[in-house]
This record gives C-alpha cells, sequence and structure tokens, in this order.
C-alpha cells in the first residue's frame, strides 16, 4: 500500500526556519533508511504558506488566496511518500524517524480497486495510460 506521511507545520516552519545541520543529517541518514528499504517513492519539504497560494472554487468561480494562512495546525510543513505492506509498519518507520517535536500525519493513497466498478475499464486504462506518460518525466 502507499501512504502519504505529512509533516505538519510549526510556527518555526512557518516563519521560515531552517533546520539545524544536526537534524538535517539526522533526517539525510533516516532517508538513507527508507530508500535503502524501498519504503521511500519521494519526499520534500514545503516552504512556509507565505510564499504559497490557495484556490478557492465556486461553481465557475476561481479565487487566488495569497499566503500566508494564519492555522498553523492546518498546514504542511513537508511530505513523503511511502510503499509499506500495511499502515502498522508506516507507523512503526515514522516512529523511528528524528523529529523530537510536532505531529505527522499518515494516510494511505486510494488504489484502483477501492473505486470498485465506477472505475471502469476504459478508466483504468486512462490511469496506467496517464502514469507511464508521468514516468518519461522523471530523472
Amino acid at each position: 500500500m502507499k501512504v502519504m506521511v505529512l509533516v505538519k507545520a510549526s510556527s518555526d516552519s512557518e516563519a521560515g526556519v531552517m533546520p539545524s545541520e544536526e537534524l538535517l543529517t539526522a533526517m539525510g541518514q533516516y532517508n538513507e533508511e527508507l530508500v535503502k528499504a524501498g519504503v521511500m517513492l519521494a519526499g520534500e519539504g514545503l516552504h512556509p504558506s507565505s510564499k504559497g497560494v490557495r484556490v478557492r472554487f465556486s461553481g465557475t468561480n476561481r479565487t487566488v488566496i495569497d499566503g500566508p494562512f494564519t492555522e498553523t495546525k492546518e498546514l504542511i510543513a513537508g511530505f513523503w511518500l511511502w510503499q509499506v505492506q500495511s499502515m502498522a509498519e508506516a507507523i512503526e518507520w515514522i516512529k523511528r524517524s528524528p523529529f523530537q517535536e510536532g505531529e505527522i500525519e499518515l494516510r494511505p493513497i486510494f488504489e484502483a480497486e477501492d473505486f470498485g466498478e465506477a472505475f471502469t475499464p476504459e478508466l483504468r486504462e486512462q490511469e496506467e495510460r496517464l502514469r507511464a506518460e508521468t514516468e518519461k518525466f522523471k530523472s
């Protein structure tokens, strides 16, 4: 199963405070373990919300809202995409992370079979084709 691991923002991450060399080193080592175990598919840190925007949809109207956004508890500072056997395995991996403070959210990613009959053979073919196309752009 694939799991999205969401690193929640903090007042420091929203203020643009960069992690220490010690934490960057520990995170690098942790990421090495994830990669060697075949767990980590992707992972990135995000700039503070002051550099981002939100787009609100209401019918055909689109409204762009510039950051920063005030509710830090709702913001994300980074993410991983993991391939694991179970949520229990993902939990064991995140417990080993070098984080000392904050909160991490783990959420399973939908698989094709989760959509049932609504995900027709034609839609499955389209999904497979699009995934193959996106692979061409990875470097």
